[in-house]
């Protein structure tokens, strides 16, 4: 490493090799997750070469998940949290109770005591925040009500490893002071937990008060001043600032974790009219630093543990990525949740994280946990974290498929055309009423649950789902349709919908949105006729609007 310089080395070697191993993890139709976790490998202090420094890569990912639970907040209302909590809250319980129970029982099998089995149960049980949100925004079901019940499910978790972060060293403490003493466990030892337990409610209760009573009308009164001032740059600066100082402050004043303060800030702030434009304006800060959270887990692992250890590394992986998994579809299941929430609440359970790392580290730091455990935990953390992916591959086939449109005829010329609308949002709701003008038939695609409502209560053909999978469009019937328009605002998304409906019919007239002219030529690469950019047209109607003539002409 360079003298003096192991920030920029570290930022310059992992996000270069992060974005090499990400790409060649792409081209062989994996995550690309898999590719930043092979760079922290390649970077840490178990394989040759450089090696980065691991403090601060976990710094640096700490920021990510601060950002990314902050964004996830923006779009988050306190209504959508308070909607799930009947199923979020017993199922998150229930579901740690059960890895813990499966971690004590592989703990027996090792030889370790009690308390290091609810230990590392307890690091087996809780799911990662930015691996759970990236799987869920890549499958763009986080506005759904199943993406509400698993982001629900996680601040449960959160709040849950929060008090086990307090109640470990009070715990360690009172096994030391039992052994001194050589008694047992005394009513006044038990009165000691409870305090504690107490307390720690106590204090993430107080933060979500304040949050609640004074932030809900100080963060949006502050953005309001700064949007006044017309900088784009102090907004940006005013955004991060309170993203992360919330989330600081959350950490240091009332014992609360970084995610969930920044998570409750994202929240205060989504309630605000400028919440859209303050997601997109800590987006690349965003992406940028999660892709660092992943680099930093591939550093703390050791690949010779696959040769020390493999069957208790394969133990440890069967309860994240199985155990889990099934107490999370027996939960689902005795809520009577539908197919799809089961299957995508399993499958993203389906990993652990950040906050194993933390409860791991500190159990052995207090003599609760062996070391070989903790080896495990991260090893176990590693490969669930690549093998999601599949998780999901494999919870999809558990899911009924939306039957196939009956085959017909194709239209004969004079026939009433018929529109496929991707996304009913602002764009695609303006373009239904104008085709409803032109006594044009169309159907819609979608996946947000309050919008399918609203069209299944007007009468409008609606296909739930993700148009960029062929099921769903075959579902749509593309095969007959003349017009398909995909407002979807991400352009990838765009472009795979626009490449499958050209595949299907190849007659279809495709019309996209695009909002830079990279996105428009990605769209046109992909099959779209017609690409519209906001700016251009938005410029052409202020051409238009001055008039025959110029002003000056």
């Amino acid at each position: 490493m360079p003298h003096g310089t192991p920030l920029i080395s570290l930022l310059t070697i992992g996000l270069g090799l992060a974005f090499v191993f990400g790409m060649i993890a792409t081209r062989l139709k994996l995550s690309p997750l898999v590719g930043y976790l092979i760079a922290g490998v390649v970077i840490g202090p178990f394989t040759p070469g450089f090696v980065g420094d691991a403090q601060l890569a976990t710094e640096l990912a700490e920021i990510g998940v601060i950002l990314l639970m902050f964004g996830v907040g923006l779009h988050f209302s306190l209504d959508d949290l308070l909607s799930v909590r009947a199923i979020a809250i017993p199922g998150a319980l229930a579901q740690i109770l059960a890895a813990t129970l499966l971690g004590v029982g592989m703990g027996y099998l090792m030889g370790w005591p009690l308390e290091g089995g609810i230990v590392f149960g307890l690091a087996l049980s809780v799911a990662s925040t930015v691996v759970l949100l990236r799987a869920l925004q890549e499958r763009h079901v986080v506005q759904t009500e199943r993406g509400r019940i698993a982001v629900g499910w996680l601040i449960v978790e959160d709040i849950a490893m929060v008090l086990a972060l307090v109640l470990l060293p009070t715990w360690a403490d009172l096994r030391n002071q039992v052994a001194a003493s050589g008694g047992g466990f005394t009513w006044d030892q038990a009165g000691q937990v409870g305090l504690a337990v107490l307390l720690t409610l106590g204090k993430v209760g107080a933060f979500m008060l304040i949050m609640l009573l004074f932030g809900k009308r100080l963060i949006p009164w502050v953005l309001h001043r700064v949007v006044h001032l017309g900088s784009r740059e102090l907004f940006r600066l005013a955004v991060l600032a309170i993203a992360l100082g919330v989330a600081l402050g959350a950490s240091e004043l009332f014992g609360v974790s970084f995610a969930l303060g920044a998570f409750f800030a994202g929240m205060i702030m989504g309630e605000s009219e400028l919440s859209h434009q303050a997601a997109n304006e800590t987006l690349p800060l965003r992406d940028a630093f999660a892709v660092l959270f992943f680099v930093s887990v591939g550093m703390l692992f050791d690949p010779m543990t696959l040769i020390r250890d493999p069957w208790p590394l394969l133990g440890a992986l069967g309860i994240v990525v199985v155990g889990k998994s099934l107490a999370a579809v027996a939960i689902m299941r005795v809520f009577r949740q539908p197919a799809d929430s089961t299957m995508l609440i399993s499958a993203s359970l389906a990993q652990i994280g950040e906050f194993s790392f933390i409860l791991a580290g500190l159990g052995v730091a207090l003599g609760l946990l062996p070391e070989e455990a903790r080896d495990l935990v991260l090893g176990a953390a590693i490969l669930s974290i690549v093998l999601n992916p599949l998780a999901f591959v494999v919870a999809d086939r558990f899911v009924p498929k939306p039957p196939p449109a009956p085959p017909g005829p194709p239209p004969a010329p004079a026939a009433r055309q018929r529109a496929i609308i991707v996304g009913f949002g602002r764009v695609g709701s303006r373009i239904g009423r104008q085709l409803e003008t032109r006594k044009i038939d169309y159907a819609v695609v979608e996946e947000r649950e309050e919008i399918i409502e609203r069209l299944l209560e007007q009468g409008i053909e609606t296909i739930t789902g993700n148009a960029a999978s062929a099921d769903t469009l075959r579902a749509a019937a593309i095969e007959r349709a003349n017009l398909i328009y995909i407002t979807v605002p991400d352009g990838f998304e765009a472009g795979r919908i626009a490449e499958l409906a050209r595949q299907h019919n190849p007659g279809i007239r495709i019309l996209a949105r695009s909002h830079s002219d990279a996105e428009a030529a990605h769209l046109a690469g992909r099959g779209a006729d017609v690409v519209i950019s906001g700016e251009e047209e938005i410029a052409q109607a202020m051409i238009d609007a001055t008039g025959p003539k110029l002003a000056g002409a």
